[in-house]
């Protein structure tokens, strides 16, 4: 079968293509918006650029495929409602003209007429997807909470159990819900190729029933806490957002619109899960263990920021080159392996820290945070290894070349653009800050910050040097 994943890079679609990879009876087509970001080390996978927007590029996509993955979401952009209703529409449309067979698509659990405005977005796109049920099949299955390792959901959870043993928490923490494991989630997304039954169908999942305050208190318990909540009714869901900006990774916006959507069940509406899979999804507290034992080896797959955040992939090039403010430290490494040298550069950021004065880079996180950006607490997918797309605390890995080069872009909010390089070249390593600023304020923004930048930048490739040698 001809299978087609959009959404590769996202969380679930990251995890989904490892799953698809394999299925040998597969013919996989991936389709993403710069192919940098897709492993050329995949075998027998065809990767395309496109977009959604793109009738074209959907055409050229779609061609020939039996069943495709509907995985797009544009929940980055501020006006996503109407981004999403397109992009399924273009989708369903193509799909149609090219004779797809089925079409797979996960949204969440809830109802229409109580949906937050983020849920009820994904209820339309499900509903634009299956509108056309004559022509073509639709699988719309539907998770609430997804609980895995750098899923948004769990993050939260995580990070507010580890730094508050008492939470002051707004009354929608008795909300009920369904959560299900990340694991889960695919494999239900993987069978729902082969289904046999041949009409639409929408399929919800989950495990266990039981309240967000549970959620918490048992992710507690899996990681040995000791932890106490005291509901009130005065905590408004802005100022929930801003304290979940605040003590979690994600951004005010995510926090807003999890929030948003915390008021209402998301709680199992239908049989269809037990009726056409043969699938035991695992309770709360294994899912929970799972997915702590990823993070504490390094294995985490997917973050939900992988694919978030302004969208920054392919022209960096052509940028950089009109920046108008940089700076450059450039030190001889002839007598140290440039290996070594890339490996500790690529190790920049998250728990490793960012070689001196961390704490400026924390403060300048707080701002950050404070304004509705990242903030140094997003941290890294894995202290190790990077790939293009991973965030690093606010920054994102544009473009990576093995033992050679490193460029961050920036996702801070500043009045301009920023990015930070590393390169390795004749013998030297060379680290440039590049700042294309945004009028005046922009301009101001860089001047002000000049004795900074002469202290942690300077200190920072020399200890990159001083890492490399010691390793």
């Amino acid at each position: 079968m001809k299978v087609l994943l959009t959404g590769a890079n996202g969380y679930i679609g990251r995890r989904l293509k490892h799953k698809l990879l394999k299925d040998s009876n597969l013919d996989l087509t991936i389709m993403v918006r710069n192919k940098n970001t897709i492993s050329s080390l995949l075998p027998n996978v065809k990767v395309i650029e496109g977009s959604t927007f793109s009738i074209p590029s959907l055409e050229k996509v779609l061609h020939g495929i039996d069943i495709a993955y509907y995985l797009v979401h544009s929940l980055a952009s501020k006006d996503y409602e109407q981004k999403d209703r397109l992009s399924a529409q273009n989708f369903i449309n193509v799909a149609i003209k090219c004779g797809v067979k089925k079409v797979i698509y996960l949204g969440g659990l809830g109802e229409k007429n109580t949906a937050s405005t983020h849920l009820k977005s994904r209820i339309e796109t499900g509903e634009i997807l299956s509108e056309n049920g004559n022509k073509l099949q639709t699988v719309w299955f539907r998770a609430g909470v997804i609980i895995g390792s750098g899923s948004a959901s769990f993050e939260i959870i995580r990070n507010i159990v580890q730094k508050l043993p008492i939470m002051i928490t707004p009354k929608w923490v008795e909300t009920m819900a369904q959560p299900i494991g990340v694991d889960d989630v695919i494999e239900y997304l993987y069978q729902g190729i082969y289904l046999s039954y041949n009409q639409n169908v929408i399929v919800d999942i989950g495990s266990e029933k039981m309240s967000y305050k549970n959620m918490i208190l048992n992710t507690a318990k899996v990681m040995h806490l000791a932890r106490h909540l005291f509901p009130v009714p005065f905590l408004s869901p802005k100022i929930s957002s801003y304290w979940l900006t605040i003590f979690t990774p994600v951004p005010y916006n995510v926090a807003s619109s999890l929030i948003d959507g915390l008021k209402s069940e998301v709680i199992i509406k239908n049989k269809n899960a037990s009726k056409y899979f043969d699938i035991k999804p695992k309770s709360f507290n294994d899912s929970v263990s799972q997915a702590l034992l990823e993070i504490e080896s390094n294995q985490v797959l997917s973050r939900w920021s992988d694919s978030y955040g302004d969208i920054w992939e392919k022209d960096h090039i052509k940028d950089i080159a009109n920046a108008v403010f940089f700076d450059r430290q450039i030190r001889d490494i002839s007598e140290i392996s440039h290996h070594k040298v890339y490996e500790a550069f690529i190790c920049i950021g998250g728990d490793n820290g960012w070689f001196g004065y961390d704490f400026l880079w924390e403060i300048r996180g707080f701002i950050d945070k404070l304004f509705g950006g990242f903030g140094t607490n997003r941290g890294r997918r894995d202290n190790c290894t990077l790939r293009i797309g991973d965030g690093v605390d606010f920054w994102k890995v544009a473009d990576i070349v093995p033992n050679k080069r490193l460029l961050l872009f920036a996702q801070m909010k500043l009045p301009g653009k920023a990015w930070l390089e590393f390169i390795i070249e004749d013998n030297k390593l060379i680290q440039s800050a590049y700042f294309y600023p945004h009028g005046i304020l922009g301009r101001f923004y860089w001047y002000i910050l000049i004795p900074l930048h002469f202290l942690i930048f300077g200190n920072m490739i020399d200890n990159i040097i001083k890492k490399a040698k010691s390793t």
